[in-house]
């Protein structure tokens, strides 16, 4: 019986480069998986990819960029994700339904299954962000999912509370 995947998750907001790495190596992250589309922030350059790969590299963590899982999606307007209000988190919901979207599910979960992951996003907390929606896809699949919140400190991901699962599929109906 094949193991259990355990990724972390972990949004960089504003953080200092160094704190980030300490939460990551304090966590035993052996590789860090990008989901931003576009790995660069305007806001915090040092989180750009080059920069980030450099400074990952000098503390033993390597790095992926996994764009497939990135969010910026447009939502449809069939869409039957309506339970969610913010139009971004609809977007990312119908693009969940997708064949990239699985692919890029099931390179994650490889990944993890090799060594520890964490994937990571820009926004700090991880309800204000897709990262969520990907933790909700990876728990259906029987994936453990910790939020890093600090150093010492991470939380177990839990399933959106309007959720609705068959099997792999999850969507969020309106109610």
């Amino acid at each position: 019986m094949p193991k259990q995947p355990v990724l972390f998750a972990i949004g960089h907001s504003n953080r200092q480069v160094r704190d980030l790495l300490d939460m990551l190596q304090a966590h035993g992250v052996k590789c860090l998986v990008d989901i931003r589309t576009f790995p660069r922030s305007r806001h915090n350059p040092q989180f750009n990819e080059g920069n980030l790969r450099v400074m990952l590299r000098k503390r033993g963590i390597g790095y992926v960029h996994l764009g497939e899982l990135g969010g910026l999606r447009k939502a449809r307007k069939d869409s039957v994700n309506t339970g969610w209000r913010n139009a971004s988190f609809r977007g990312f919901a119908d693009y969940m339904q997708t064949g990239e979207f699985v692919a890029g599910l099931k390179r994650l979960t490889q990944l993890a299954g090799k060594r520890t992951v964490a994937m990571m996003c820009a926004e700090g907390n991880p309800f204000r962000c897709h990262r969520s929606l990907v933790a909700d896809a990876l728990s259906i699949r029987g994936a453990k999912v910790y939020h890093i919140t600090s150093r010492s400190g991470s939380r177990e991901h839990v399933i959106t509370g309007f959720a609705r699962v068959k099997g792999r599929k999850i969507t969020y109906p309106g109610g």
